[in-house]
């Protein structure tokens, strides 16, 4: 039979032996190329063994490089310095990098803030986001100036009406529903407060019967997740603006020129002084 015909010729399918099922817990049977591969990995780690061994008897106790002197270990491992040394222009280059990428992702949180605030127009927000205190003192640590695009929307400030009065009797006796002509249903409300006239006069719809309850309530969660997103990018705006001043700061110490550290500034950064000097 020539070699093209013996190519045509139907061959008989050599299949390897598959693990008895006696023995089918310890897994696939193990064939000689796998053996092989098993053999050769155990040898080289032996070898290698073998050789460290060799080399702590061999080895001269007095043995001294002046390398050694700058080298150090850390739990018996031996650890080996980065030969390179980067400059100081190279590293303010990668300070700029960073506060750039901080600075874009900044950006890109104040526009959600502003979306989220234009969507909610902050209705009755004072029970869902954190009140303003007085005074926050935002300021820079560096340069006094804080340019904070959003500085107005940080937090919402629980204000209270004030209701000012002639006399103590007057005071003692005052009834704000009288005073804004509606309901206590509705005082605790800072907007839509309507006066009981209009709602004698007005035609209101019927809630309960109008809408689902199920869809009041969902349309309810969403607005508090919506809430509580806003909370949580305010936050986050102000953790990046602190990095980004703290990474300013730093980048101002990598120059030349003497200073001193002065103080804290309102959200616990370091504030510097530089000497002035005169340029020739």
């Amino acid at each position: 039979m020539s070699s093209s015909l013996r190519k045509v010729a139907p061959r008989r399918t050599h299949r390897e032996r598959a693990q008895p099922a006696a023995r089918a817990k310890l897994g696939l049977l193990e064939k000689h190329k796998d053996y092989v591969l098993r053999a050769r990995n155990f040898h080289s780690k032996e070898k290698r063994i073998l050789s460290m061994q060799k080399k702590a008897r061999l080895r001269n106790p007095d043995e001294f490089y002046h390398a050694m002197e700058k080298s150090k270990t850390k739990d018996g491992v031996h650890i080996v310095e980065r030969n390179e040394k980067f400059s100081a222009d190279f590293l303010k280059l990668l300070k700029t990098q960073d506060k750039g990428y901080v600075a874009n992702q900044r950006n890109v949180n104040v526009k959600k803030i502003e979306k989220l605030q234009s969507e909610l127009h902050l209705l009755g927000a004072s029970e869902m986001l954190p009140s303003r205190p007085a005074d926050d003192g935002e300021t820079s640590g560096d340069d006094g100036e804080d340019s904070d695009p959003i500085s107005s929307i940080p937090m919402v400030s629980r204000a209270t009406h004030t209701i000012f009065v002639d006399t103590e009797e007057d005071a003692t006796s005052f009834d704000p529903s009288v005073h804004f002509d509606t309901p206590e249903q509705f005082l605790a409300r800072r907007f839509n407060r309507p006066t009981k006239e209009m709602l004698a006069t007005a035609a209101l719809p019927n809630v309960a019967r109008d809408l689902n309850p199920a869809v009041i309530k969902n349309a309810e969660r969403e607005r508090a997740a919506k809430y509580a997103e806003l909370a949580s990018r305010i936050a986050r705006d102000k953790k990046l603006r602190e990095a980004e001043l703290e990474m300013e700061t730093q980048k101002a110490l990598m120059g030349k020129g003497r200073r001193k550290k002065v103080g804290v500034d309102a959200r616990g950064l370091s504030v510097y002084k530089w000497k002035p000097e005169r340029k020739t």
